[in-house]
């Protein structure tokens, strides 16, 4: 136990587990930034994960905010670190934030409460360079809203010491099965029971039936920190998990016997940077976009965060490992990946075919239900 503890400790900047969009945050103070910067001519507020833009405190080889200031003249006033989506989102409306990450459910209600406004792609050097796939997803109405940054997947991981036979089923129905503690873990029991089309756009009878067979199994783990993962491996009383390719790696390397679970298809997300709506004097937020955008930031970020780089020119170095990992510029993962929209995706409720999906508001209320 002490040491798959250490290992995920000490791996690959485990500091920060990929965020979960239910997870229990871990106080952290924020960062004190810095008191100067070289002809300056702006500032900037920034609301981000832990792992996304560090300002060196846990490592003197991981800081954003420096070199930042150094090269541009701009003064990162306040960084604000967050531990979940929830948690991002409630921050969100704390104060006017000049630039912040979200995902697919933090995102989508940015743009349509008109708290995030477009992005200008010719202000961000190397832009192109970034996969057209997540620029796509960043794109609403022909207006470009976010920079892609990382991005994950899950897979299914299984104890190969006692399971012997592993099937998709018992993931969802062994009690020695821990799941992301995450409203979007729905689509995944959809795939399950289905596999669902459009495991992000379901019907009320889709929604019901992936909630009932969740709802089969009331002793299940829902995980919040991946730390709960090892435990729960090397105590032996998990069988089966939700992780990520990198969580997966950090287990395997605890010298934990688990296996991936193949499967046709599986669920994923990715998260950008997106300019705040009240910022009149654009500058400095342009600036760090493209900071962010670059392979070298990537590259560190990838590193640290456990997660793939949204361009592909950062798989190098520090980051080749990540790439690896994730499949970076292979097709047939990706291919397999359906990423993260916030239900019910494009569909609007009311509009024809539509009319019958319930929204994220319905997803969440349903998932307190299944882990209270």
């Amino acid at each position: 136990m002490a040491l798959a503890v250490t290992a995920l400790a000490a791996g690959m900047g485990a500091a920060r587990s990929t965020p979960s969009p239910s997870a229990t945050p871990t106080p952290t103070p924020t960062p004190t930034p810095s008191p100067s910067a070289t002809q300056s001519d702006g500032t900037l507020q920034i609301l981000t994960y832990r792992g996304y833009a560090e300002y060196g405190g846990v490592s003197p080889r991981v800081n954003w905010v420096v070199p930042f200031e150094k090269e541009t003249g701009c003064r990162i006033a306040r960084l604000d670190i967050a531990h979940s989506p929830e948690e991002l989102a409630a921050k969100v409306d704390d104060r006017p934030y000049d630039v912040m990450t979200a995902g697919p459910v933090l995102a989508a209600d940015l743009i349509e409460g008109k708290k995030a406004q477009p992005i200008d792609p010719a202000k961000v050097s190397g832009y192109d360079d970034l996969d057209e796939r997540f620029r796509d997803m960043t794109t609403v109405g022909g207006k470009v809203y976010g920079v892609p940054y990382l991005w994950a997947y899950h897979e299914y991981v299984y104890d190969s010491g006692r399971v012997k036979n592993p099937s998709l089923e018992q993931v969802f129905t062994s009690e020695r099965s821990a799941l992301r503690d995450s409203p979007l873990t729905i689509a995944d029991a959809a795939q399950a029971e289905g596999p669902a089309e459009e495991p992000y756009e379901l019907g009320t009878g889709d929604l019901d039936r992936a909630a009932e067979l969740l709802g089969r199994q009331k002793e299940r783990t829902y995980w919040r920190d991946a730390i709960d993962l090892v435990k729960g491996f090397a105590t032996g009383s998990l069988d089966y998990a939700q992780v990520t390719p990198y969580h997966r790696l950090l287990l395997q390397n605890a010298g934990l016997p688990v296996k991936t679970l193949k499967t046709r298809e599986t669920t994923g997300w990715a998260d950008s940077w997106m300019l705040g709506a009240h910022v009149a004097d654009t500058t400095c937020a342009y600036r760090w976009l493209n900071w962010v955008a670059s392979p070298d930031r990537q590259r560190d970020a990838a590193a640290w965060a456990g997660m793939a780089p949204a361009g592909e020119k950062a798989c190098k170095g520090r980051a080749e490992q990540m790439c690896e990992l994730y499949g970076v510029g292979d097709d047939k993962v990706f291919d397999r990946v359906v990423f993260a929209v916030r239900p019910p995706g494009d569909c609007k409720a009311g509009e024809g075919k539509c009319a019958d999906l319930p929204d994220y508001t319905a997803w969440a209320e349903r998932w307190r239900e299944l882990v209270e």
